[in-house]
């Protein structure tokens, strides 16, 4: 792809993602789970099963998620810091969608970064790629092609790489007369 060509696949990726009105990072929490298990010494619950969790116009699913939390309690909730997500993650934001192996919600940054086989779409865009950064604040989102280590137990992990390590997709383009 030459370079002009380049830079206007990624102004039509980046452009909608900039005028998405700024997400709402202290909207409350909402989640659901089938199973929820709180470890109060660590600071954190875990919950397993159909996971799903809101937080303004933004839902995360994922089968498995690790909430961590400060030990900080306002108004009788604990403090949320980061979400950690597993197995078919989903984050689903007006007019944009993501899908990954794994997600990371760093609250405090008001970031999200998905790895793993991403693939984000957005007004009939598409892109794949190893790992997507989405920033809260900005709308902005960045995906390259970055292998990624995970899954499994131990030292037997598989590795989740872009095609090529590279970033691919399709666009959709005006329908001209």
């Amino acid at each position: 792809m030459s370079r002009p060509a380049a830079f206007a696949f990624l102004s039509l990726i980046a452009a909608p993602a900039a005028a998405q009105t700024r997400h709402d990072t202290n909207a409350p929490i909402d989640f659901g789970a089938d199973h929820i298990e709180l470890q109060d010494r660590a600071n954190r619950a875990v919950l397993a099963g159909n996971v799903k969790v809101r937080q303004g116009a933004m839902t995360l699913t994922a089968q498995r998620m690790t909430v961590a939390y400060t030990g900080q309690v306002i108004g009788g909730n604990p403090q949320v810091s980061r979400l950690d997500a597993s197995g078919g993650v989903t984050v689903v934001r007006p007019d944009q969608t993501a899908r990954s192996q794994f997600g990371v919600y760093d609250l405090n940054r008001r970031v999200i970064t998905m790895l793993g086989s991403v693939r984000l779409t957005q007004a009939g865009n598409t892109v794949n790629g190893g790992r997507l950064t989405i920033n809260l604040d900005t709308g902005r989102a960045v995906i390259d092609g970055s292998s990624v280590a995970g899954g499994g137990t131990g030292s037997g992990g598989t590795t989740t790489q872009a095609p090529n390590g590279r970033v691919t997709g399709t666009f959709s383009v005006p329908k001209r007369n």
